[in-house]
């Protein structure tokens, strides 16, 4: 099995993957005229807007719960696993995909928006619904619908709650050893195992609501405390920090793994960290009630610049400025290019961030790692589930489908518990290949719907006309030669009814 994941990541993650997120990443960037960075005093004021309704949550809600699947074990894990295979170089391709990455969101966000429908009193909306009524190509909707179930439901749970055991045992130990049908199983891990399952059983069966209102409080305070403690690192080293920029940038082009470990481990990472042009972010964009779609396309590339470029960049400054990593040379055991702490320190766990939070707080820094943690995978987690329940919410209604939720939330559950008893290593690859399979649909899918009609071309101008206006926002998807924007169009008619 491991071979055959192996197999598919070679060819998913090839180098043309890379190149394709880079460049439809600099495409938007350059056709927006860099959106993300004109309207960044836009995205701030948007992100408190408070409309939320019956049907739909408000922007800093969707916002939350987008950043929840955005800001997970990535952050902490992942970037010491691109660090660990790419070297510091990797560091400075991460920010490159973030700040490419956040005109992708905005594009793929406001189609979220622009295309999604009321079904059954709840906003829904993502890439299958954009890719069927924007190009009429059902096929490639069903497609994306079941690679992200596949993804979300199957793959990616695992990572997150893997890490949780992992750093659970990192502060704890791994207890009594208990016997599985997985091999010897640690009972800290299985308590913290307990812990998730029941906690996560609870609020998935409370919807898209709960999901919100429980993000919205959590995923705020997780992010500013984990900030925090690394500006104490900073502030404490800042003697070191021009030499770590230093290295970050000149490694980036003479990286000590090689150029193309160090790009491709960067954008790898970057990808599954910000979740830029993966498809993931629309489900929770659409879901958000707002004046005009390119509101929350705005505040989703915003969420980019949250995960990215302030908490990863957070993550690899402690890493880097305490010297607590390994570079690895080869895929052999032991094979390090540069070696700081021990050679059985797993690379795609989150032992180097635990590491340097050790070496500046003592034993508090693990225990902060394994509590951050808990709360970035459990959200994330949450994300996962609702991306997964929006896409079978898709099948059910395109393909007359009669598929019962409870299924997917006994298989995300099983997931986690499958995932938190396994190997970092294997639960990883199992995960890229999610990820690079939606990245794959959802890039490609974007660029043609572009050079098929532009909405959200359409939609930026339309906004921009209207801020300078200075009247009531409003959006006519008629007026813009939008087709089968069908919420908008009834939305609209309503309002000039009333």
């Amino acid at each position: 099995m491991e071979t055959l994941v192996n197999t598919l990541n070679g060819f998913i993650w090839s180098d043309a993957l890379i190149f394709l997120c880079l460049g439809a990443g600099l495409f938007y960037s350059i056709l927006t005229r860099f959106a993300q960075v004109r309207h960044f005093k836009e995205m701030w004021r948007l992100l408190f807007n408070s409309n939320e309704s019956d049907k739909g949550i408000s922007s800093f809600q969707a916002l939350a719960v987008s950043l929840s699947g955005r800001v997970g074990v990535g952050n902490i894990a992942g970037v010491a696993a691109a660090i660990g295979f790419g070297g510091p170089g990797a560091v400075f391709w991460m920010w490159v995909v973030a700040s490419l990455g956040a005109s992708t969101a905005y594009a793929e966000s406001t189609l979220g928006q622009i295309y999604k429908v009321n079904d059954n009193g709840q906003y829904r909306g993502g890439p299958a619904y954009y890719f069927e009524r924007c190009l009429g190509w059902k096929w490639l909707g069903v497609l994306f619908a079941i690679s992200a179930i596949i993804a979300c439901g199957i793959f990616l749970p695992g990572i997150q709650a893997n890490a949780v055991g992992n750093a659970v045992t990192q502060v704890f130990g791994e207890g009594q050893m208990v016997s599985s049908s997985f091999g010897e199983v640690g009972s800290t891990k299985l308590i913290a195992l307990a812990i998730i399952l029941i906690v996560l059983a609870f609020i998935i069966f409370g919807g898209i609501k709960r999901i919100a209102h429980f993000t919205q409080f959590v995923v705020p305070f997780m992010a500013l405390g984990y900030i925090v403690m690394a500006m104490i690192i900073i502030f404490l080293n800042l003697d070191k920090v021009p030499g770590v920029f230093g290295l970050i940038f000149t490694d980036a082009f003479t990286a000590q793994a090689g150029f193309g470990a160090a790009i491709g481990w960067g954008v790898k990472r970057g990808i599954y960290s910000n979740e830029a042009g993966q498809g993931t972010g629309p489900h929770a964009a659409a879901a958000a009630e707002v004046e005009h779609p390119a509101q929350q396309g705005l505040v989703q590339a915003f969420s980019v610049y949250v995960d990215t470029l302030f908490i990863c960049t957070a993550t690899a400054l402690m890493i880097l400025i305490t010297q607590q990593y390994n570079v690895q040379g080869s895929l052999e055991a032991g094979q390090f290019i540069v070696q700081n702490v021990a050679a059985g320190t797993e690379i795609g766990s989150p032992a180097f961030t635990q590491l340097a939070l050790q070496s500046v707080f003592g034993g508090v820094g693990p225990v902060f790692v394994g509590f951050a943690l808990f709360f970035f995978a459990f959200t994330t987690i949450l994300a996962y589930y609702y991306i997964a329940e929006t896409n079978v919410a898709y099948l059910r209604r395109a393909l007359k489908l009669d598929i019962p939720l409870v299924i997917v939330k006994l298989v995300i559950m099983f997931m986690v518990a499958y995932g938190t008893v396994n190997t970092a290593g294997y639960i990883w690859d199992l995960g890229d290949v999610g990820v690079g399979l939606m990245a794959w649909i959802n890039i490609v899918g974007i660029l043609v719907i572009f050079f098929v009609s532009k909405p959200t071309m359409k939609a930026l101008r339309d906004y921009e006309e209207q801020q300078k206006a200075g009247g009531p926002i409003t959006f006519d998807p008629v007026k813009l030669g939008i087709k089968n924007a069908t919420f908008w169009e009834e939305r609209l008619a309503k309002q000039k009814s009333e």
